[in-house]
């Protein structure tokens, strides 16, 4: 059986669950304990070298890299979500390379610096922080355009794009960054929000962070 390895505060970890979620598959998720190191013991290197969530241990057949993992999963189910045809999958990347390295990337700046930094003890460095919300307001208008004209990020049919994204803007609330003046991506996302995929995960990333927090 498929063997997801990940952490419920990792967005890359969540875009593995979104996806294997929407594909339907079964699969045994395993959360990582990183506050205990538990991502760097023996047995985990082995399966990433890396030794950070997520990965995977398909019958054997290990993978780490969020992306990588999402894109061999809907490859082997021969899913529409990363679809064959050439055109139709360069415009799927460019996507999902674009929120990966503006979105993505932004968001961790922000979500490391005001969420996690002060529970681990780490340092706070407010220029990332500032880059990090001048990253946002820099690319999030770009994709709510995008979902102005279509209503998927890469067309008319939902694909990995979309997973990517959702996963990417999922600690919004949490970050304190306000998504309401993007029109067209809220309600995109209370779109995806609402579908299966998404709720066997979490009901939202706030409300996993409240409840970590909690305990």
């Amino acid at each position: 059986m498929l063997k997801v390895y990940g952490m419920e505060l990792s967005v890359p970890s969540n875009k593995v669950r979104f996806t294997a979620n929407a594909l339907g598959l079964e699969y045994e998720y395993k959360s990582m304990n990183l506050m205990e190191g538990e991502q760097k013991a023996d047995w985990f290197v082995k399966i990433n070298p890396v030794g950070r969530v997520p990965a995977i241990d398909d019958d054997g057949f290990s993978l780490f890299e969020s992306n990588a993992i999402i894109k061999y999963l809907a490859d082997k189910n021969n899913s529409a979500y990363y679809p064959k045809d050439l055109k139709a999958r360069a415009k799927v990347e460019q996507w999902i390379d674009f929120t990966s390295l503006h979105i993505a990337a932004a968001m961790t700046r922000v979500l490391f610096n005001r969420i996690l930094a002060p529970v681990i003890g780490a340092e706070v460095d407010e220029n990332s922080l500032k880059t990090g919300i001048e990253f946002l307001a820099q690319f999030l208008p770009i994709v709510d355009q995008q979902l102005g004209k279509s209503k998927y990020l890469a067309g008319d049919n939902m694909s990995l794009a979309d997973i990517v994204l959702l996963a990417s803007v999922d600690p919004a609330e949490a970050c304190q960054i306000d998504l309401t003046p993007y029109t067209n991506l809220v309600k995109w996302r209370q779109d995806l929000q609402a579908k299966d995929f998404y709720t066997k995960c979490h009901k939202s990333y706030a409300d996993v962070l409240a409840a970590m927090s909690a305990k």
